[in-house]
């Protein structure tokens, strides 16, 4: 009886620990699916640095060394670091982008959408799996990139100001204090502020048969001609302005700028209780709500 006892305790106990152990486990999956069958995620940031190191070897040191003029010569040394980080800022965006549009119409397009249906992976998990994807993975993984890079350019200019006879300290507390401003980009601007994009990206991509990067873009592009030629106003472009380039009452950087100041609560704070971006959640949400409804009756194209 005892042994009896034990044993429907202990089969009760596993099954109420159970559901709390692999809960989370059917989203991290999902998330390292895509990172596997989406190389591009990680390998287009990684090439783009390899890049901006490259140029950086080749034509930065070479010119700095060919300077002789010290103060020149710092300059040259200090000139590439917003535009390698812009580089590798800029492939993020584009690769966001291309892996929203095509995140649920591949899986429908090449019919694997028949396998993933059959595992025991709600649309919701694959859903938010792939929407974490633009929103903190890619930008968690751009500035890992972004930092390394920016700490080997900053060794290799080191050593250059060393053997010239001039202190670096100067040059470290800019990549300090540009580290700080990269984060604060990515966190206001892409993890948050761009939100509504990448989820009306993924529900043309769970809804679209066919070309979905035109259904993104081209409806948007006729309404706004329309507005034009019919009422002579410009609301639909001033929209999609803003969500893009962020409200003018707050100091927001403008795309492919990034903001130099230390991230302040006081700024942070504000941006928060902006109700653009409370407004661009609630589409998010929608869109993400739509696109989990479309994956589960859509079918392969």
């Amino acid at each position: 009886m005892s042994t009896q006892a034990n044993t429907a305790s202990g089969s009760f106990e596993s099954s109420v620990a159970s559901p709390v152990l692999t809960v989370p486990r059917p989203f991290y999956w999902s998330v390292r699916r895509e990172l596997w069958e989406h190389r591009s995620i990680y390998i287009a940031p990684l090439a783009v640095a390899g890049v901006a190191l490259f140029g950086f070897l080749i034509a930065t040191i070479g010119r700095a060394m060919a300077t002789h003029d010290l103060a020149q010569r710092r300059a040259v040394l200090e000139e590439p670091y917003h535009f390698a980080i812009a580089l590798i800022m800029g492939a993020y965006f584009i690769v966001s982008i291309f892996y929203s549009v095509d995140a649920l119409y591949g899986e429908r397009r090449d019919r694997s959408i028949l396998f993933w249906k059959s595992l025991p992976v709600s649309d919701l998990t694959t859903v938010l799996a792939k929407a974490s994807i633009p929103l903190m993975v890619l930008p968690l993984l751009s500035f890992a990139i972004a930092v390394v890079t920016l700490w080997i350019m900053a060794l290799l200019s080191t050593a250059v100001l060393w053997g010239s006879g001039l202190s670096a300290r100067t040059l470290w507390t800019q990549v300090s204090h540009f580290q700080i401003s990269l984060l604060y980009h990515l966190v206001t601007v892409h993890m948050l502020w761009y939100a509504p994009i990448y989820g009306w990206l993924l529900l043309v991509s769970a809804w679209a048969r066919r070309a979905p990067i035109l259904w993104a873009t081209l409806p948007v592009l006729a309404i706004g001609a329309l507005e034009k030629i019919a009422f002579n106003t410009t609301h639909i472009a001033a929209l999609v302005k803003y969500r893009f380039t962020g409200p003018e009452d707050f100091d927001f950087p403008a795309s492919g700028k990034y903001p130099m100041g230390p991230m302040s609560h006081s700024s942070f704070g504000n941006f928060l209780g902006h109700p653009g971006l409370w407004l661009g959640f609630a589409f998010a949400a929608v869109f993400l709500a739509a696109a989990i409804r479309q994956r589960r009756y859509q079918g392969p194209v």
